[in-house]
């Protein structure tokens, strides 16, 4: 059985659909995993474009809400809160899970600058959760 990991934030714009598409591409066939939002709105196009170097296209992808999955009686093992500090009293929760782990990331839709300074900075973030995700998989506990 896989282990069922679920990605939030407030939009599910962003670093939840960052990170729930690096765990599947790092190690989709040990992992179940899904993203979701408080709010959920669209994906941040140079998060689109950010996550297309890496070989992942979410152009067809959609945001989802928190409320939908927990109304449709998802459970998982890990659920991981990928909110920054400036949202940390909004970031939702999921009840139910073994496992519920905070990473703090930058929200991308709050940069500033041109469009390709923000794509740094995007990429910049894209790393730093690959580095999350890598360390996740590596676990003995899971």
């Amino acid at each position: 059985m896989k282990h069922r990991v679920l990605f939030v934030c407030i939009h599910n714009s962003a670093r939840s659909q960052m990170a729930e598409e690096m765990l599947r591409k790092l190690a989709g066939d040990r992992f179940e995993v899904e993203s979701a939002g408080l709010e959920p709105g669209e994906i941040n196009p140079l998060v689109r474009e950010a996550m297309l170097e890496e070989g992942v296209d979410l152009t067809e992808k959609k945001t989802q809400s928190v409320f939908a999955l927990r109304q449709a009686g998802k459970r998982y093992h890990t659920v991981v809160t990928v909110c920054g500090p400036e949202a940390e009293e909004r970031c939702p929760v999921f009840p139910g899970a073994t496992r519920t782990l905070r990473w703090e990331f930058p929200d991308p839709s709050r940069l500033q600058g041109t469009d390709e300074e923000k794509l740094t900075r995007v990429r910049e973030i894209r790393e730093l959760i690959m580095i999350e995700i890598r360390k996740f998989i590596s676990r003995e506990d899971l």
